[in-house]
């Protein structure tokens, strides 16, 4: 890790001092560093806008990876945001950018023009749902904290169900939701046998889909949930109302 990031780290826990403005996420020095800043964007209408900001040891030699997000903006604004910041980031030298890269944001116009029906229904209809699997959970406290963090930074609704297997359940845009799985393998969630710091290198994707009416908005905020058997492993599914999900990925669990 640079000392050139810890030191940007150190100034923007300064500038950005306010309530909830700033967070250190994630820190080693295997992976870096990921932060958070709640900041504005769209010059007068100053409209909230969630960033986070995964800063890989080698920065500032390479730009930092971005996650936008935002209840005051569509899906569609939030991911249009996201590429114009990492052009804008692979435009500037190699040197410390996070600070830049939020002011040049906050006079950036949101052109999007208001949703109508047909739009909010479009937006809808690109809405995924994902099944991951996972290869164990030593540091519960840890993971699920992490996991839970993610979703709601990324605007994802999801599920832990905990038991022979483990499993989670995402519901939202499939852009986050790609953004999460690369979060998995890329930020040390649990420890190993050993009890050393590890990814979830293990995760498969067990079934992804857009979201249809058999398949339908049971998921709010990111619940965990303990199970000891099948029957109630679906249980959980049909409470959710997932079950034709369940019936999908049902052979691959008893592999």
């Amino acid at each position: 890790m640079s000392d050139a990031a810890l030191e940007e780290v150190s100034v923007l826990s300064s500038i950005y001092c306010g309530e909830g403005e700033f967070q250190l996420i994630q820190q080693s020095a295997q992976d870096g560093l990921t932060v958070q800043v709640n900041s504005t964007v769209g010059g007068e209408r100053r409209l909230d806008v969630r960033l986070l900001f995964h800063l890989q040891p080698s920065y500032p030699s390479c730009p930092p990876a971005i996650s936008v997000s935002s209840t005051a903006l569509s899906r569609t604004q939030c991911r249009n945001i996201r590429q114009t910041l990492l052009d804008q980031a692979a435009a500037l030298p190699p040197e410390p950018m996070v600070h830049q890269l939020v002011e040049w944001l906050q006079c950036v116009e949101v052109t999007e023009k208001c949703r109508g029906g047909e739009e909010e229904a479009k937006e809808r209809e690109e809405e995924w749902t994902a099944v991951l699997s996972l290869d164990h959970i030593r540091s519960r406290s840890r993971y699920v904290g992490l996991l839970e963090r993610w979703s709601r930074t990324l605007q994802l609704t999801g599920c832990l169900l905990l038991g022979q297997s483990i499993l989670v359940v995402l519901q939202g845009a499939r852009p986050n939701i790609k953004e999460f799985c690369r979060l998995l393998k890329t930020v040390k969630v649990d420890v190993d046998s050993s009890g050393k710091k590890c990814k979830e290198r293990m995760m498969k994707v067990l079934i992804e889909s857009p979201l249809s009416s058999s398949c339908g908005h049971g998921l709010q905020g990111f619940v965990v949930k303990n199970y000891e058997s099948f029957p109630e492993l679906a249980a959980a599914f049909q409470e959710i109302n997932m079950t034709e999900l369940y019936q999908q990925i049902l052979p691959s669990l008893r592999d």
